[in-house]
């Protein structure tokens, strides 16, 4: 009889402290980084300066839980094509990356890039591709089985134009000149005489200084925030487009581990980043432009008819690449379509027709 009612109270007490355990607070930490910094990089900055305290507020807020970032950007960690790698294998919980650096690993993310001279607009470009993945699944699906990380919010790069250490006016004042690029985007100089050179963010300015190359497609934000006018003071207005190219994902594991509340915080407040961060990115470009001349830098604008030239020169490039990658068994070609489909809807009107078949 005495042993019946211990254990009967031991079962209680169990029970009791298994009840109480499960609506104790917790304290979660999540490691947050990007090969990118944060000031000159609104895709970091906005999750630097909202992401990461909406997070911690909802979760005060609304769960009784604490949750704590322990922030790497600018490469402490992980480096621009260390990312996605790095949030696979757990070094970072949540990742911001961009998918240019990953051609092997994520191919078919990479459309944005197949439509030269996109939209001006980053939210525009932002709200295509969103539309795009919501779409297809295959684009995120992916990242789950293969590399074990879910999408929290798509983000990308502003409008891009190009940066050189000389003056020109004419397509064909660029024949031969070397131009630097970086992966995806380098065949947009297709059409324009200009030889492209593949490059990155941390390497440009040397190489421009030094010489390697003499100019730069860039978007201003970065053009400015890297001080890219300092060896090349020409920005020539293009109007290549905004890429939704940029995203943030987390390690699915950590994602699991914790409680669902949290879970769910963290999914929706990914999805407002993905808003703000294209607003941000519109803003970062005007400013950009601004600074840029503040800071001397000569801007002027590509004629209509050398942009049209331009574009003629490397409209069936966007269909070669699509059913090059149809061999592969993705669905690049009704994703581009789709993409166009989604950018025309939203306004966009494409200086030549990209016809994909």
């Amino acid at each position: 009889m005495f042993y019946k009612k211990t254990l009967s109270a031991l079962c209680v007490g169990a029970t009791l402290f298994a009840i109480h355990g499960s609506a104790s607070a917790d304290t979660f930490n999540l490691r947050i980084g990007s090969g990118f910094p944060s000031a000159p990089s609104p895709y970091v900055y906005e999750v630097e300066k909202f992401f990461v305290p909406e997070v911690i507020k909802q979760v005060k807020e609304k769960t009784g839980h604490t949750i704590t970032f322990t922030e790497a950007y600018g490469g402490s960690v992980a480096k621009p094509n260390e990312t996605l790698a790095a949030v696979e294998t757990g070094l970072l919980d949540i990742g911001i990356w961009c998918v240019c650096f990953e051609l092997s690993r994520v191919p078919l993310n990479n459309f944005p890039y197949w439509v030269p001279f996109g939209p001006a607009k980053a939210e525009v470009a932002i709200r295509a591709a969103r539309k795009v993945y919501d779409e297809f699944p295959q684009l995120t699906d992916h990242l789950e089985k293969k590399h074990s990380q879910k999408m929290l919010g798509l983000a990308g790069f502003d409008n891009y134009h190009i940066g050189s250490t000389f003056e020109w006016e004419k397509l064909t004042d660029l024949k031969g000149r070397k131009v630097g690029a970086a992966g995806p985007n380098l065949p947009w100089l297709q059409g324009s005489g200009a030889v492209g050179v593949s490059t990155t963010l941390p390497e440009a300015y040397n190489a421009l200084k030094s010489g390697i190359f003499e100019g730069f497609l860039m978007f201003p934000s970065a053009y400015n925030g890297f001080k890219f006018y300092e060896p090349a003071p020409n920005y020539k207005k293009i109007d290549l487009g905004a890429v939704a190219v940029m995203m943030m994902t987390v390690n699915t594991r950590s994602l699991n581990k914790l409680p669902k509340d949290v879970q769910k915080i963290v999914v929706d407040v990914g999805r407002e980043y993905e808003l703000r961060v294209a607003k941000s990115l519109d803003v970062s470009n005007s400013q950009g432009l601004e600074k840029l001349k503040a800071a001397g830098a000569k801007i002027t604008e590509i004629t209509p008819a050398a942009r049209k030239d331009w574009a003629t020169g490397i409209k069936d490039w966007p269909n070669k690449v699509a059913k090059d990658m149809d061999k592969t068994g993705l669905p690049a070609s009704n994703v581009l379509k789709a993409y166009i489909k989604h950018l025309k809807a939203e306004g966009w009107v494409p200086p030549v027709e990209y016809a994909v078949q």
